[in-house]
């Protein structure tokens, strides 16, 4: 009787433990490397920069297993300036985890976070539109407006997958004062439909800010529409996007861009390349173009070199420049040469 009650014993301490799995997971980026650009009125700039392709990082991650096929789940990242040892652009102010910093539940139902975390038209900038994957000076935040990078103080619902249809939804409070807690609030979606070989999403963000420019104007708001899409190919995969635009926040009003781009694997190597076209809708009519090639060569499952050069033609006094995944850029061309090692 004692051994059946000791195995029983037994058997439901281990069968809490297995309910109750959890788990940890440190991961990163460095990413260190060459850029110049030109072009700009500051003439010609060389420097050592740290996230031309991604941003460099240190991330903890984890779930925890609460049966009834939940989890709890949560996310804290922060920037990290590899060039100079300190906290990169994104955890600028003293802000630890300016990257990302949430935590949610997650279920058969979907999931659910509360925190800061990327938008559903930026993911979709990122993940679907641009060959460039956001990275590199080639990449399609040079000309696409991306005011929806990240919400502070937001809830984003993400659904399952049905039949390869998936969707998104986040909004972000703004949390200040009486009469003004319009300023600063987000709202994002997007819903989108993947096969493996066909990737496409719709995507729009909505923001409010009041903006440090020298204006009377409260409350002023960017909206961004993102239609885009690729196709995997055998031997390569094409990329289409089309946004419309009304940034009010930075004053460039509105604009309608158009990307194409392809990606070319060919054992460790990938060839990029991306042409962008900005429809300046505004009276000063503002329009540009930009033109990116990129290549990386994977040295191992985790680290690869990376080359890249990009140039923007503006046209009546456009303002824009050729940056890369962690900097705007200081021209209308710019290189990057660099590594990048993943943990």
């Amino acid at each position: 009787m004692k051994k059946s009650l000791m195995a029983l014993a037994c058997a439901s301490a281990f069968a809490a433990s297995a309910n109750a799995q959890s788990t940890l997971t440190t991961y990163g980026i460095v990413d260190m490397g060459f850029v110049a650009e030109s072009g700009g009125t500051a003439g010609s700039i060389d420097k050592i920069t740290s996230g031309a392709q991604s941003g460099t990082r240190l991330g903890f991650k984890g779930t925890e297993d609460l049966g009834n096929n939940m989890k709890a789940l949560f996310v804290l990242e922060t920037g990290v300036a590899g060039d100079t040892g300190g906290f990169g652009a994104t955890s600028a102010s003293n802000i630890a985890f300016a990257r990302q910093a949430f935590l949610g539940l997650q279920s058969d139902a979907g999931t659910l976070t509360l925190g800061r975390q990327y938008t559903p038209f930026f993911l979709t900038l990122n993940g679907v539109a641009d060959p460039f994957a956001s990275g590199l000076a080639g990449n399609a935040q040079n000309l696409i407006p991306h005011s929806g990078i990240r919400m502070n103080n937001a809830v984003k619902y993400v659904s399952p997958i049905f039949s390869g249809v998936s969707a998104e939804l986040a909004y972000g409070f703004g949390e200040n004062s009486a009469g003004i807690d319009r300023n600063g609030r987000n709202f994002g979606g997007s819903i989108g439909y993947s096969d493996g070989a066909l990737n496409v999403r719709l995507a729009h963000h909505r923001g409010h800010e009041t903006p440090t420019l020298p204006t009377t104007i409260s409350n002023l708001r960017d909206t961004s529409t993102l239609l885009a899409a690729n196709y995997k190919f055998e031997v390569a995969k094409v990329f289409a996007a089309y946004s419309d635009n009304d940034v009010q926040i930075s004053g460039r009003g509105k604009s309608r861009d158009l990307l194409i781009g392809v990606s070319v694997p060919f054992g460790n190597h990938t060839f990029i390349a991306s042409y962008i076209t900005k429809d300046g809708r505004s009276a000063l009519n503002r329009d540009a173009n930009q033109l990116g090639l990129g290549y990386t060569y994977a040295l191992s499952k985790r680290t690869n070199l990376y080359a890249a050069w990009a140039s923007i033609d503006n046209k009546n006094g456009a303002p824009y420049t050729v940056g890369n995944n962690s900097e705007p850029g200081s021209g209308d061309r710019a290189f990057n040469l660099g590594v990048r090692h993943t943990f």
